[in-house]
């Protein structure tokens, strides 16, 4: 069995960076991973570039999150990482997997769901399912949440406030 770093290795080794805004996400669950390079010197030792694009531009959490992918790299015996960020195309929850939105779910986190392509139907307000009990009778209580990634509701079923990530 060889030892060898691999580009595969690298993304499996970055199933285990969590989201520090939301810890229940990895890096690949919120799609935020655009690419993963290696290169290997005359001596072996293995440079990693991993490119990032934060979920919204100035995202505090991404400092976090490079330092977190840097370690996790390094002390898997990759000598030097580098984070780039992306900036273009703008990140997207269409990005996120279906599993990270599922793992949201059962975090109490409404997760994001497309309604519609229709672009009018941006200035509607979004019906917005329950993670807990599943109804959709609910109302908004503030377009901003603890973070910027979210917006905070209320289930008028079964009377239990709730985070929803925002689409975009």
């Amino acid at each position: 069995m060889s030892n060898a770093i691999t580009t595969e290795k690298v993304y499996d080794w970055l199933q285990g960076v969590t989201d520090p805004e939301v810890p229940v996400l990895t890096v690949l669950d919120m799609g935020i991973i655009r690419d993963v390079q290696l290169d290997t010197d005359e001596k072996g030792s293995v440079t990693a570039t991993v490119v990032i694009t934060p979920t919204y531009s100035g995202c505090p959490a991404m400092d976090v999150i490079g330092m977190n992918i840097r370690m996790a790299l390094l002390s898997r015996g990759i000598t030097k990482v580098n984070i780039e960020q992306q900036l273009s195309p703008a990140w997207t929850t269409d990005w996120m997997s279906e599993e990270g939105k599922q793992k949201l779910k059962e975090y109490g986190i409404a997760p994001p769901e497309r309604k519609s392509d229709d672009a009018l139907d941006m200035f509607e307000d979004d019906s917005v399912a329950c993670p807990r009990c599943g109804s959709e009778d609910t109302e908004l209580v503030s377009r901003f949440g603890p973070t910027a990634c979210k917006s905070l509701y209320r289930c008028l079923s079964c009377k239990e406030p709730f985070e929803h990530f925002k689409c975009h």
